[in-house]
């Protein structure tokens, strides 16, 4: 009898041992076909059991198989519902929109039942399907950016000025890069090519104690996209400061800790960043805490530097849930940050969110209307970006732009530590505030120009004197680059009552000596009249792209980057692997090694387009 017992449990240990065998994993990647973007939140089902997954943030999923388990359906809302046979390596799944459908979808996660409901007829083309879910809508792909109309060649005897307002923000460059090491190549619209460009510090001229906050560089060789053209290289660079020497900051934490939140590259990632910068502290610093969800609520009182170890356990305590009451926290973040205002320091709110906001003031024109009013108290906002899947970068983008701030895409705990702890000073202090340029080009010298990106911050020509108008702020040590590609021509007289097209006046610039007149205005932080810097831009001999400088060759392999991410007309020529060679060889000592990570995104675009 024993030894019979004995038979069943070995019989029975081989059949569960070769069970298990047989049990496999099917893994893979739901994609949105047009866009080849991932889709988080797509349903994969096992087609002859009960058995599924949700796709994570990343549009990845991990589904286990018994035996006889060979296809899979594939759903997401507003697509078409794919059958798919399991492969044995990693599956990318391609689904397809259905023209003329949108969806509302309520999902019970524990069935994976949907029940859809159309609520208009045609896809927009500047976001993905606008899906709204009962239970984790954080899985949803609504990632929202503006769209960008390239800048175009403009005669320079029509229209001999170019105006515009300075940006140093950097949060494009850093998206990008989330893009690209996930595999997928960014939407079009993402890519700002100033903001690729103003990633990478400069090595310009550094400013003397008496001069102005800022120098400016000039420089021009060959445009390497176009050989029948030139490239105009402007460059600014902020003035230096020692942390001891800055003023003291009063600063409010603005943190998201809505529903949305709960990935790790969102929430868990945002109080990593934050923690890094409370290290940054002085002790005559000052730190408060709020959070909003689906209401808004102050966790951490304004707080001494002294006392960084309250002010990272409020950091700790920190979880996500709820729905996103935007509007409400930034009113609630800047009246602490007004209780404690420092006179003379940095004041300043910090936001960290997805930019999912849906509860209370949450339109652009309420919450910006907010903000340019806060502004006016000198209580700066900067905004810093966290997560994908529904992200909103068009409106992180205006509420820095109104807050007179600076904003950034945190991608990654590399990234933090460059804004928080490498550049400090210009994450935090601004040192100049509405800075505007405008270049008058010189028709006898110049026939066409154009101006490479910075399509968001263009500026009417009377706009340039006009204090009221709002421009970007520069930061300490911060660089500020601009290129114009240049189509030169020969010597033409012109009528308008200009520097170079008056009759009669500025004779030595009509032979051809002066390119342009570069001016620049911008405020103090605590004035509210602008300074103007002037100067002229000598008409020189161009020299090859080879032997410009490093500064200049680099920033034009990544304007070109940028051109090619964005498929632009404008840069037809130069491919990926031409840009790889341009930026190689202008790396330089690199001690940073952010050039380097450049040369490894341009591979892995050139990789995915398969040149």
């Amino acid at each position: 009898m024993k030894w019979h017992i004995l038979s069943l449990v070995l019989i029975a240990g081989i059949a569960q041992t070769s069970l298990a065998q047989s049990v496999r994993n099917a893994t893979g990647i739901v994609v949105d076909a047009q866009r080849n973007l991932p889709l988080s939140g797509a349903h994969v089902l096992v087609l002859q059991g009960n058995e599924g997954v949700v796709t994570n943030s990343n549009g990845l999923f991990t589904l286990k198989l018994y035996p006889g388990e060979d296809t899979l359906i594939v759903r997401y809302p507003g697509f078409t519902t794919q059958r798919v046979p399991v492969q044995p390596d990693t599956m990318r799944i391609e689904l397809i929109f259905e023209v003329g459908l949108d969806t509302v979808a309520v999902v019970t996660p524990e069935t994976y039942e949907e029940t859809y409901q159309i609520i208009r007829n045609e896809r927009s083309l500047s976001r993905t399907p606008h899906v709204k879910r009962q239970l984790q809508p954080e899985h949803w792909n609504t990632e929202d950016y503006s769209p960008i109309t390239e800048n175009g060649e403009r005669d320079a005897l029509v229209s001999p000025l170019s105006t515009f307002s300075i940006d140093v923000d950097r949060a494009s460059y850093s998206n990008v890069r989330r893009f690209l090491m996930n595999g997928q190549l960014p939407q079009a619209d993402a890519v700002r090519v100033e903001e690729m460009i103003n990633y990478f510090q400069y090595d310009y001229p550094v400013p003397g104690p008496d001069d102005p906050p800022f120098s400016v560089y000039t420089e021009l060789a060959d445009c390497p996209w176009n050989k029948e053209r030139q490239l105009l290289h402007i460059g600014l660079q902020g003035k230096k400061a020692e942390r001891e020497e800055l003023p003291p900051s009063n600063l409010v934490f603005l943190m998201d800790v809505s529903g949305s939140m709960r990935d790790e590259n969102k929430l868990p990632l945002a109080k990593q960043a934050i923690r890094l910068l409370v290290e940054q502290l002085k002790p005559e610093d000052r730190v408060a805490i709020a959070v909003y969800a689906g209401a808004a609520g102050l966790v951490l009182p304004s707080t001494p530097g002294t006392d960084k170890q309250a002010i990272l356990n409020a950091i700790d305590k920190m979880e996500a849930g709820g729905s996103t009451a935007g509007g409400a926290g930034i009113q609630l973040a800047y009246q602490t940050a007004q209780e404690h205002f420092i006179d003379g320091g940095n004041n300043r709110v910090i936001l960290t969110t997805d930019g999912d906001f849906n509860v209370g003031v949450s339109s652009d024109g309420g919450l910006t209307q907010l903000i340019e009013e806060k502004r006016k108290t000198g209580i700066f906002l900067s905004v810093l970006g966290f997560g994908m899947g529904n992200y909103k970068d068009n409106k992180l983008e205006l509420l820095a732009d109104k807050g007179n701030g600076n904003y950034a895409y945190i991608d990654n705990l590399e990234e933090a530590k460059k804004m928080f702890v490498e550049e400090l000073p210009g994450t935090l202090y601004t040192i100049a505030k509405d800075v505007k340029i405008q270049l008058e080009f010189n028709p006898g010298v110049v026939r066409t120009y154009r101006l490479v990106g910075y399509e968001n911050r263009l500026l009417n020509t009377e706009d340039f004197a006009d204090d009221a108008k709002d421009a970007g702020e520069l930061g300490a040590g911060h660089t500020v680059t601009a290129l114009y590609e240049l189509e030169l021509a020969p010597a033409r007289m012109g009528q308008a009552d200009l520097r170079y097209q008056q009759m009669g006046l500025t004779k030595v610039a009509r032979k051809g000596q002066e390119l342009g007149f570069l001016q620049l205005r911008y405020k103090l932080p605590g004035e509210q009249e602008s300074r103007l810097l002037a100067t002229t831009i000598e008409n020189r001999v161009a020299p090859p792209i080879s032997d410009a400088t490093a500064d200049f060759r680099f920033a034009a392999a990544v304007a070109a980057f940028g051109m090619q991410l964005r498929h632009s007309p404008f840069n037809p020529k130069l491919g990926f692997s031409e840009i790889r060679r341009l930026a190689e060889e202008a790396i330089g000592s690199n001690p940073d090694g952010y050039r380097k990570e450049f040369l490894e995104l341009v591979g892995r675009a050139e990789r995915l387009i398969g040149e």
